[in-house]
């Protein structure tokens, strides 16, 4: 399997809490919740496209905690993302945690996270998919194992929270392999991890 990771975030790169105020509010951040006026169709559309392509997930501890609180719920057959999140495996990054009564979670990482997610994407299968969960994705970037990135960027500007790439990441250079904008101004980005930059003089 390849390892994707789609990242909601802000024009100035702010990925923080974009689903709502009590997402993530560490070291003061009270923009939570970004995100909502933006939804429409296009946006749902993708979102769609995306989840269809899943095999099993890979989540970061904060971030499963907040979808196993909500998805299980949700038992719609016909919903995308229930139905996916619910039915296939989630393999959740902790140190902490050691059980769930979601089925489908296993629990890896407590000793080498980068050599845990290197075993899985040895396992066939389409895509282990990384939704949010950031410091686990810098993590994994670090590391070389996130194959594709599909970036949202939302046109709005918050002036603090955190970022995907942040000070000291690994510089890599990427592929993009598509584009699209939704109604409300979204831009999706896809891109191929392509090794590290080229450089050069004007």
């Amino acid at each position: 399997m390849k390892v994707t990771l789609t990242q909601f975030q802000t024009l100035d790169g702010v990925i923080q809490a974009p689903g709502g105020p009590e997402e993530d509010p560490s070291s003061g951040f009270e923009h939570g919740g970004w995100s909502f006026p933006f939804g429409d169709e296009d946006f749902m559309s993708f979102v769609t496209e995306v989840f269809d392509r899943a095999d099993a997930f890979l989540l970061g501890r904060r971030t499963y905690e907040i979808f196993a609180s909500y998805w299980p719920k949700k038992t719609d057959p016909g919903d995308p993302v229930a139905s996916r999140l619910n039915s296939l495996p989630k393999y959740v990054a902790s140190t902490t945690l050691t059980s769930s009564d979601w089925p489908g979670t296993q629990f890896i990482g407590r000793d080498d996270i980068a050599k845990d997610v290197t075993l899985l994407k040895e396992q066939p299968g389409r895509e282990l998919q990384l939704h949010g969960s950031a410091d686990l994705a810098q993590s994994l970037l670090a590391h070389d194992l996130i194959d594709t990135v599909h970036l949202l960027t939302f046109p709005v500007a918050l002036g603090t929270g955190k970022r995907l790439f942040a000070e000291g990441g690994l510089p890599t250079a990427f592929r993009t392999t598509g584009s699209r904008l939704t109604s409300k101004g979204v831009v999706i980005n896809s891109y191929e991890r392509a090794g590290r930059p080229e450089y050069g003089s004007f």
